[in-house]
């Protein structure tokens, strides 16, 4: 039994909009103009990075995660950790070694205006299952995922949670400050489903006011 699901990015910026990346410190971006910028996985920054004048920029791959569960494993209840495919584990403030192979990369920052609100809020929407060819089902929220990220200590800027099979807000980005963290995903393994390849995308926004 194959489980998969793709890791895409959206952004919302009720004005100026570009598209981002972050960490698990926070540093000053306040100045250049308004904006929004997220990272899901790989994506795209031009001129090295952004302590070194590097711009962010929009598109890069929908990441794939995934785990094959074999026959006789099936819902007996140990988990099984789940990869990814994304191949950027560094981050583009600095270019530290943040995440490790299988990680997904998720982090970003507004930039505002003094007057222009004070936070970003970071959301994820899935369906409320995985599908296969046959039609059969099988939870979102048998999905979850650990926080972490090379280096660190304490809370992540994104927490570790759990796929509701929904939207679900996962954290709250200060204005002018750089967050990421790097998202190690497993499947509970806890149904007995028929066999097949089971799909399913997770979106995650970024949107300030």
């Amino acid at each position: 039994m194959n489980i998969r699901f793709l890791a895409a990015t959206s952004i919302l910026l009720l004005a100026t909009l570009w598209s981002a990346q972050a960490e698990a410190f926070t540093v000053n971006i306040s100045s250049g103009s308004r904006q929004l910028y997220l990272r899901v996985g790989d994506g795209v920054f031009t001129n090295a990075n952004y302590t070194a004048g590097g711009s962010p920029g929009s598109g890069g791959p929908i990441n794939l995660v995934s785990v094959s569960v074999p026959a006789a494993a099936v819902g007996n209840g140990i988990a099984q950790a789940m990869t990814g495919n994304a191949s950027q584990y560094n981050s583009n403030y600095d270019g530290y070694a943040f995440c490790n192979a299988g990680q997904i990369y998720v982090g970003g920052y507004y930039r505002g205006s003094f007057f222009g609100g004070g936070t970003a809020t970071l959301t994820v929407s899935t369906p409320a299952n995985l599908t296969n060819a046959a039609g059969d089902t099988l939870p979102f929220n048998r999905i979850s995922w650990t926080s972490s990220g090379n280096g660190d200590s304490g809370a992540q800027p994104v927490p570790s949670g759990t796929f509701s099979g929904g939207q679900q807000a996962l954290a709250t980005f200060n204005r002018n400050t750089w967050n990421e963290s790097c998202l190690s995903f497993r499947y509970a393994n806890t149904n007995f489903v028929a066999a097949g390849q089971y799909n399913g995308r997770a979106t995650y926004t970024l949107s300030a006011p």
